[in-house]
């Protein structure tokens, strides 16, 4: 580029800064190179206040930045759970008898929740259930008296809590079945069945270790657990 291009460029460069000095001012990037300039002539024994505002102003507004992709990615996670969660109560009462019911809990429900397994786990009235009722495959699993219990507490004591998330190295057998081997975790609810009924928990596991993480909030699986536990009452008598 000539001299005169170079000259000509630089007075045009002027005239639309001087025109408009928003262009310079709403860059972040031209202020600091500016500020640096700036420094660079009054020698490094000379503290520029405004450089050190502008940098810790910069840094404030990049965490400003985060926090506001933060709370709009956690508002979108938190609308798309709610939403999967809708959507499966809705798949979950549309069967007619309780077969279908079973059926439709380990398929289309645990598809709208994006889980591996949905299971129903009650307790026998024998240390040996029936084997022809307690397919291993299937949504309801029956066990031994007080095996819920241990199931629900991993054979710890002290106050069970209504809901559990938990992370596991792997499923019981005894509640998922052939899928067991691919949960790494898992969410248990209780479930009340009345009170001339045995121990009931509806069982969420999935492959994914982060699906079901202590800390997470809790009301959305209330809910789904309350409409299946009133499913069950009126199938079951």
């Amino acid at each position: 580029m000539s001299n005169d291009s170079q000259a000509g460029a630089a007075v045009a460069l002027r005239d639309q800064i001087l025109s408009d000095p928003s262009v310079v001012l709403d860059d972040l990037s031209i202020l600091k190179a500016l500020l640096s300039a700036e420094a660079q002539t009054r020698g490094g024994r000379v503290v520029d206040m405004r450089g050190v505002a502008m940098s810790r102003m910069e840094n404030r507004i990049d965490q400003l930045e985060q926090t506001h992709q933060t709370v709009i990615s956690a508002a979108y996670y938190n609308v798309s759970t709610t939403q999967q969660v809708h959507r499966a109560i809705l798949t979950m009462i549309a069967p007619l008898d309780f077969n279908d019911f079973l059926v439709n809990l380990d398929n289309l429900v645990a598809d709208c929740l994006r889980i591996r397994a949905v299971r129903l786990v009650m307790e026998a009235d024998t240390d040996h259930p029936d084997s022809d009722l307690n397919t291993l495959t299937g949504t309801l699993s029956l066990m031994a008296p007080r095996a819920v219990a241990e199931f629900r507490n991993l054979g710890r004591s002290g106050r069970s809590h209504q809901v559990l998330l938990r992370q596991v190295g792997q499923g019981d057998p005894r509640v998922y079945g052939i899928a067991a081997h691919d949960i790494r975790s898992e969410a248990v609810v209780e479930l009340d069945m009345g009170d001339e009924r045995a121990p009931a928990l509806l069982v969420l596991g999935a492959d994914d270790p982060g699906h079901f993480t202590p800390g997470q909030a809790t009301d959305l699986l209330e809910l789904f657990a309350r409409v299946c536990e009133r499913m069950l009452r009126s199938w079951l008598g």
